[in-house]
């Protein structure tokens, strides 16, 4: 299966909503690349104030070049969120993710509603204004 993707903006929630399916070759990731500057460029909130939902489970196995590109891309300052939540099956890509990850802030569920729920939950870290 070839990659397949979608990025969409939810600029009232500051909230950027990704699915990924399939196998990402180099030209796929830059798509996403692209894709992913368009939508969070329609964000209202400050610079990385923003949540991240990712839908990975039609994911499939990634090849060692791209889990290392996306690790550049979930290194990425310029797009690091404040909560970062990916929907997952147990799979090998899973592990994958969490390589890829390297010690990122993130949680991954096997529920696209319980990850909804804790990124939208108040953080406890928060000082109340």
């Amino acid at each position: 299966m070839s990659a397949h993707f979608i990025v969409r903006a939810e600029p009232a929630r500051d909230l950027i909503r990704i699915e990924m399916a399939g196998f990402f070759t180099p030209a796929d990731i830059q798509a996403f690349y692209d894709a992913r500057a368009v939508e969070h460029a329609m964000l209202k909130c400050g610079r990385n104030q923003h949540l991240t939902l990712n839908d990975l489970r039609k994911m499939k196995v990634q090849s060692q070049e791209a889990v290392a590109a996306f690790k550049d891309l979930l290194g990425d300052p310029a797009y690091r969120s404040r909560k970062l939540a990916f929907v997952v099956d147990r799979t090998l890509a899973r592990s994958q993710l969490m390589r890829a990850l390297n010690g990122r802030d993130a949680k991954c569920f096997e529920d696209k509603a319980a990850a909804e729920q804790w990124l939208f939950a108040a953080d406890p870290r928060a000082i109340a204004a």
